[in-house]
């Protein structure tokens, strides 16, 4: 069968900097990595987690000096309109200044706009001292290829974003990462790292393909571990895993509404319906959104 809603997904991984004299340098790589995922016949491309600025904060006023307001801000701006000029779907990741709230954010936008927010709801190690919960919840946006949503790192760690987001009717799940230290050993054999592992988890129990963007290099001390990925229906990778260390992008090519028929996996095991709603809330108890079939 033809695909419905055919799409090139391109998973960027590249190495943005901390510091406000690194900050444009930072922008204008990810918009030259977004034409070159979009020359390659990528149509939704997704950047790392704060691609927009590096992620060592050493104090909050150094976040805040970085950070900008959404959907007006200067970075922002720039991934949309260059997603309205060559007719893409992009999701980044950068500080966002909402008054005197910092949030760790990720933006989606496309051809006519900005489409949504998401705010990094579980937040990582010092993280906390820099930045707000998220209060958003975990939307799902409509859009012209399909309903997508979004979480950032730490939040693939627990089981229930992507499991949220899938029974609000999510096609697909876009990830926004700085996977760093896990406890060790931080690699197997394959030279994979536990992150891609809880991805190709979340994408395979939900049924539905996740992009994931990481990024790769050092900064203060830090160090990242790359293995962005794309994942099918069944939570396998759709071609390579990236490796840990380098600039790449990974490609892959996907229906994006396949999600809503790959929960029937045969005449009697449907992930959907074999929930055993009559013992606990279809929503988990959130409150956010509504349950939408797939």
């Amino acid at each position: 069968m033809s695909a419905v809603s055919p799409v090139t997904a391109a998973a960027v991984q590249f190495d943005p900097q901390v510091g406000l004299e690194n900050k444009e340098k930072n922008v204008q790589r990810s918009l030259e990595l977004i034409n070159e995922a979009a020359d390659r016949g990528a149509t939704l491309i997704v950047l790392p987690e704060l691609a927009a600025t590096g992620y060592g904060f050493a104090t909050r006023e150094e976040a805040y000096a970085h950070a900008e307001p959404v959907p007006d801000g200067p970075t922002t701006r720039a991934w949309t309109e260059l997603a309205r000029e060559r007719g893409l779907h992009v999701v980044g990741g950068l500080p966002e200044r909402d008054g005197v709230r910092l949030y760790d954010t990720a933006v989606l936008t496309g051809p006519d706009g900005v489409i949504g927010t998401y705010r990094k709801t579980h937040l990582w190690n010092r993280e906390k001292l820099i930045f707000e919960p998220g209060d958003l919840g975990f939307p799902v946006f409509p859009t012209r290829i399909g309903r997508i949503g979004l979480l950032i790192c730490w939040d693939i760690w627990f089981p229930e974003v992507a499991r949220l987001l899938a029974t609000q009717g999510a096609d697909v799940v876009c990830s926004v990462n700085n996977w760093v230290w896990t406890p060790p050993p931080l690699f197997d054999e394959a030279g994979r790292c536990m992150a891609a592992y809880l991805t190709m988890s979340a994408s395979h129990v939900n049924n539905l393909p996740i992009v994931a963007a990481n990024r790769v290099g050092e900064e203060r001390g830090g160090k990242f571990l790359g293995c962005s990925l794309i994942t099918g229906t069944n939570g396998w990778p759709i071609g390579s895993v990236a490796p840990p260390e380098g600039e790449t992008t990974v490609y892959a090519d996907l229906d994006v509404v396949a999600a809503r028929s790959a929960p029937i996996w045969n005449d009697l095991n449907d992930l959907v319906r074999d929930r055993r709603t009559d013992l606990y809330d279809p929503l988990l108890g959130y409150r956010g959104g509504d349950a939408f079939p797939r």
